[in-house]
């Protein structure tokens, strides 16, 4: 089947099973689109967020005598930046690859790549870099971010070769 076709009964079965729903009918069954999901760990944000809590305490030295700010907004500053670093770091960041498309998160919110809009997929000892024919390019790394780059390289690889196939 090709993708355009394959696309089109997509579409059409959304909007079947949105009528199903609406006359409370169980929806018809879809295929199910395989979808690999490789996580990382951001450890490097909250670590420079915890450096930056540390200076700021000693910086302002609240031990001291000549403390001249009111506690409670000093304390509740350092709580913030703790609550951001523990967000940064259960935040895992993702690469996850499908048939014809790659997402992941980025900090202006999810991005998606099909096939015509990647340039070219480079492997390099501990990074995995996307290049995209519009906008930056992607990067992956095993320092970084600890993604499982042996794994993710070999499901890249795949995508490829499918993408050569299928005719980009």
């Amino acid at each position: 089947m090709s993708r355009s076709w394959e696309r089109m009964v997509e579409k059409n079965s959304k909007q079947i099973n949105k009528r199903r729903k609406k006359e409370g009918k169980s929806a018809l069954t879809t295929a199910n689109v395989q979808v690999d999901r490789f996580k990382g760990r951001n450890y490097v944000v909250p670590a420079l967020l915890f450096m930056l809590i540390l200076l700021y305490i000693t910086l302002s030295r609240p031990w001291s005598g000549q403390f001249m700010q009111d506690p409670t907004m000093f304390w509740l500053t350092v709580g913030a930046y703790v609550l951001l670093g523990v967000f940064y770091y259960m935040r895992r960041p993702y690469l996850a690859v499908t048939k014809d498309t790659l997402e992941t998160r980025r900090f202006t919110g999810y991005k998606t790549l099909r096939p015509s809009e990647i340039r070219k997929i480079t492997v390099q000892p501990g990074y995995v870099v996307i290049e995209s024919v519009k906008g930056a390019n992607w990067v992956f790394s095993r320092l970084m971010n600890r993604y499982p780059l042996e794994t993710m390289t070999q499901r890249l690889q795949t995508f490829a070769e499918l993408i050569r196939l299928n005719g980009k």
